[in-house]
């Protein structure tokens, strides 16, 4: 009697274990899938050109710092700042990416903050 009750719990727990697994490998697939899609939509949203200015780290642990010349469906191209060098680079091998687009209109807005910033800083300092 013992000898069953002992065989069947080994045989429940190593399902138990063979099932964890398959949820863990799942759980990290699509986790990729999804930061794959979102690193896709911030370079969407960054666009192209000089204005483009990024900073890409990738899963090798290198670093490239430029702007984004072309942005495709499965790749984005970078060309360096250092080298003027395209560098075309898969959304799937990136692991983290900085990046800023001030398009005239947001240097213009920045401009005039400063601008009223320091009429309000000048008539305080009047009275």
């Amino acid at each position: 009697m013992f000898n069953k009750v002992l065989s069947m719990s080994i045989v429940v727990l190593l399902l138990n274990l063979m099932t964890i697994s398959s949820v863990w490998a799942s759980g990290n697939a699509e986790k990729e899938i999804r930061f794959t899609e979102k690193v896709k939509t911030n370079i969407a949203k960054l666009g192209t050109g000089t204005d483009a200015e990024i900073k890409v780290k990738l899963k090798d642990g290198t670093t490239i710092k430029g702007y984004v010349k072309e942005a495709g469906n499965d790749e984005f191209v970078v060309l360096t700042s250092k080298t003027n060098q395209a560098v075309s680079i898969p959304h799937s091998n990136v692991k983290q990416v900085k990046g800023n687009n001030l398009n005239s209109g947001t240097k213009i807005l920045i401009g005039v903050g400063i601008f009223l910033l320091v009429v309000i800083i000048a008539g305080i300092a009047s009275k």
